[in-house]
């Protein structure tokens, strides 16, 4: 796989047929690969819950029921779209469409490798800010435009809270760039790539944003115990109620790959990305391995939190997001900031430390 992406990646930007050629090739790989890999961690989530709930989960279609997510994608894809007689139906369709695509130019700029990205920028971590930010227009636009109350405030609820955890994730972020000093999502990997990979310099002052991260990633995601926004007992399926079919598929997708896309941040900002957490390990010179296993493993945790956390009440979600969040975190850039000023030294000192 490295060999065949390096070869893809042999562009030169001076022919624009060359260079337009090996673009595509990339991003339909990547997009092909997500898209196996996201139906088999479907399956894992699905696994992982009835493992918890002492049951055996989906088995039927397929070897261990291996198949089971895309006989769902079969069933979705020709079901009978419905939509609403009172429904704005040219953003009903839109909508998903949105939310759908966003999801995937979000992985244009993850590094899953040593040169294996589709476009290696300079301003990497803004170019997903502005994705994720324009997300929410997608949840926004099928609960208006679905003419329904529930589908309305289930957009509504997860508008305010997808912006109130930006916020929180957003200065965690910052913290990392003011230890790595550049915004580059490779620069960032690279950075980790000393002692023995999470164990390492850069990883010990940000466990506490680490830990706040992983919070606001499920709150960002409409993971539980926040999944207000799709809470069954109050708002049936919240903005994607009268969804059905292809459409329904498409959000699902996209929220799915929302979620697989923080796994991968966690990654990149604190685990080291692809870089093996033991040097000495046989499998070290395999980067497309450690950085799969580290995102099945946070998405381990994302299912175990759904199987085993009662969901919280929408007040009480948004005061962690504001009252608690937001000045740790803030408190954090601060003192980040102020030890790097105060200390310029320290950081050339934690770059050459070994653990």
């Amino acid at each position: 796989m490295e060999a065949f992406w390096t070869y893809i990646s042999t562009r030169d930007s001076s022919d624009p047929l060359q260079w337009f050629v090996g673009t595509t090739v990339q991003t339909l790989a990547l997009v092909i690969v997500l898209l196996i890999a996201l139906a088999f961690l479907l399956l894992f989530d699905r696994k992982v819950w009835a493992a918890v709930q002492m049951r055996k989960g989906p088995n039927v279609v397929g070897p261990f029921g291996l198949l089971q997510s895309f006989a769902d994608f079969f069933k979705f894809v020709f079901k009978e779209i419905v939509i609403p007689a009172a429904a704005d139906k040219t953003i009903f369709i839109l909508a998903p469409i949105i939310s759908f695509v966003l999801a995937f130019i979000s992985w244009a700029v993850i590094p899953v490798g040593p040169g294996m990205v589709v476009a290696d920028i300079n301003v990497g971590i803004l170019y997903i800010f502005a994705v994720s930010s324009l997300g929410v227009y997608g949840i926004i636009m099928g609960g208006w435009a679905s003419n329904s109350k529930y589908s309305f405030l289930g957009a509504l609820r997860s508008a305010a809270q997808m912006v109130s955890y930006e916020v929180s994730i957003g200065f965690v972020i910052i913290t990392v760039l003011l230890l790595v000093g550049s915004v580059n999502m490779t620069d960032i990997v690279n950075s980790q790539n000393r002692g023995a990979g999470m164990l390492n310099w850069h990883f010990i002052p940000l466990f506490p944003m680490f830990v706040i991260f992983f919070i606001s990633a499920l709150a960002e995601t409409n993971r539980p115990p926040f999944d207000l926004p799709e809470a069954e007992s109050e708002l049936v399926a919240g903005y994607q109620v009268e969804y059905s079919s292809t459409p329904y598929l498409l959000f699902m997708i996209g929220e799915y790959l929302n979620i697989v896309l923080m796994c991968a941040m966690l990654t990149i900002l604190f685990f080291g990305g692809w870089h093996s957490p033991i040097p000495w390990a046989p499998l070290e010179a395999i980067p497309l391995f450690w950085f799969g296993a580290k995102v099945v493993f946070f998405f381990f945790l994302f299912s175990m939190v759904k199987a085993i956390v009662p969901r919280y009440r929408y007040d009480q979600l948004m005061r962690i997001g504001w009252k608690t969040f937001l000045p740790i975190t803030l408190f954090w850039v601060v003192l980040v900031a102020g030890v790097i000023l105060m200390f310029p030294g320290l950081e050339a000192w934690f770059q050459s430390w070994r653990v």
